[in-house]
């Protein structure tokens, strides 16, 4: 797909005859316009990790098995760790350093590659071991001290580590991509030729899982193209209730179509998932390049942005150990606020309703039981909270003040399903002035391209608790939409920190 397709395609003064590529006629066609979506071909198994972020974690791997043993020889060899000087510390130092930027010259985290399994393991072989090896020679040269001596089996043990892990990562990753656990759920818009050379190339690799196809000119498209399912036109997409298993929407089509392209992708410009138009595949090289990179290419993507797969892992590592740790640290006041729910009113002390989450799936939030028990409400939100709500009990009322109420989300947290910081999650079925939120704002779906969290950005500016006016509706989802656009690390930071102060100084919102 050319750069200026991708350019006319946010032009507004574009005027183009309309065309289509029609599926050769050997293909399989529909007798009529009726299709089924469930055929669609969703695995039943998967790791909630992308390549990169597997890439990132092996790199922590190493890192912390590196130093582990040098920690352990720099242990044995009697020199202590703290009192050692710089001299007789540095090329134990040096060890991981040395192996990680050999490992990452010779393309060892590259895993899943489709060079052979043998070419892969000599060069991580290589790639570690020369660096390493150049630094043992450097060693024994320089330096004359009994310590010294204990340089070279932490860098053999250390050399013989590494590559241990990578040989194992190496083929527990090409049986994982097999069975289809890394590969994100893809659908595409257009039954194309440039879908078929998609759906072939993907074949060998799987490195996509290509759920099926949808087009909306259902009587010239093909009932399957290479196996992969017509499942229905472009209100059918918008419609599908798995659409939230979806990860990317592939746009498959040819150069000169930009009227179709570009109406095509302002009705999908609404929806949550990232949507991408097909790059030209005519030039793609399986030796060196990966389908999967090639479609999270930032030229490619005309809503939403690709998929940050560092920024994904730091934050999922920070999410998991600072909600473990609250949760451990605060256990004995949610023992206590359990304790009061319980006893002033029936019914459960944890309530847990349908809300939307990453990508809009539904998900059971976690929170304290701060109103008359009411089993529906755990399905959908009819009335927002207001002023003085009857249903509400007297813990309950405390709780929902001090935003206690929200404290078993952690839970939420450590299961991956929030985040600690990030746009607060709506009720399913939640309504301003009769009419539900997401019919309120256009973009609001967006807010849905990052993981629910416990605070957020909207939280420490004001915008807490419910929202009975479609200007209020307006103003989160703003202030959300900032966030996404925004987050960073530092900003998390941030917004944590603020979250008491602001909290406790803001006595009057509705909660």
């Amino acid at each position: 797909m050319s750069t200026r397709l991708l350019q006319d395609v946010n032009s507004s003064a574009i005027t183009a005859q309309r065309t289509y590529v029609t599926v050769p006629e050997t293909l399989e066609t529909p007798a009529n316009d009726t299709v089924d979506v469930t055929d669609a071909r969703l695995p039943s198994r998967r790791i909630g990790l992308s390549r990169a972020s597997l890439r990132t974690l092996l790199k922590l791997a190493d890192c912390v098995i590196a130093t582990t043993i040098v920690a352990g020889f720099l242990i044995l060899s009697g020199t202590g760790i703290l009192s050692a000087t710089v001299s007789q510390i540095l090329p134990f130092a040096l060890i991981p350093v040395v192996a990680l930027w050999g490992l990452s010259i010779s393309s060892s985290y590259r895993l899943l590659r489709k060079n052979d399994i043998i070419d892969h393991v000599l060069a991580t072989a290589y790639g570690s071991g020369l660096p390493l090896a150049a630094l043992g020679a450097f060693t024994e040269l320089v330096y004359t001290s009994p310590t010294a001596h204990w340089v070279m089996p932490t860098i053999f043990l250390t050399w013989l580590a590494l590559n241990l892990v990578h040989a194992v990562a190496l083929i527990l990753g090409r049986q994982f991509v097999r069975a289809g656990w890394l590969s994100e759920n893809v659908v595409i818009v257009g039954a194309t030729p440039n879908a078929r050379r998609l759906i072939e190339r993907n074949a060998g690799t799987h490195e996509l899982n290509i759920v099926g196809i949808f087009d909306d000119r259902l009587s010239r498209a093909p009932r399957h193209l290479i196996g992969a399912p017509l499942l229905g036109r472009l209100d059918d997409l918008l419609t599908w209730e798995r659409l939230p298993e979806i990860a990317r929407i592939v746009v498959t089509v040819t150069s000169d179509a930009r009227d179709r392209v570009r109406d095509m992708v302002e009705r999908l410009r609404v929806l949550p998932q990232r949507v991408v138009l097909l790059l030209d595949l005519d030039g793609f090289d399986p030796e060196t390049e990966s389908l999967a990179e090639i479609a999270h290419s930032p030229a490619a993507y005309v809503s939403g942005q690709p998929h940050d797969a560092r920024r994904a892992t730091s934050k999922r590592i920070f999410d998991f150990f600072f909600a473990t740790s609250m949760l451990i640290v605060l256990s004995p006041l949610l023992a206590l606020l359990a304790l009061a729910i319980k006893l002033e009113s029936r019914g459960p002390a944890i309530f847990r309703q349908n809300r939307h989450g990453f990508n809009n799936q539904i998900i059971k939030v976690w929170k304290f039981r701060s109103m008359r028990d009411d089993p529906q409400a755990a399905e959908s939100m009819t009335h927002q909270t207001v002023a003085d709500d009857p249903r509400i009990t007297r813990i309950g009322r405390f709780i929902r003040q001090t935003s206690l109420d929200e404290l078993p989300q952690l839970i939420n947290v450590i299961r991956g399903e929030m985040s600690i910081v990030g746009p607060r999650p709506h009720a399913v079925g939640m309504t301003t002035e009769e009419q539900e939120v997401q019919n309120i704002v256009g973009d609001y779906a967006h807010r849905h391209r990052a993981k629910p969290g416990i605070t957020g950005w909207a939280q420490i500016n004001g915008s807490r608790g419910p929202v009975h006016t479609k200007a209020l509706v307006r103003e989160r989802v703003r202030l959300d939409m900032e966030y996404v656009n925004r987050s960073a690390l530092w900003f998390d930071l941030y917004i944590i920190l603020m979250t008491l102060p602001r909290l406790l100084g803001d006595a009057k919102t509705i909660r």
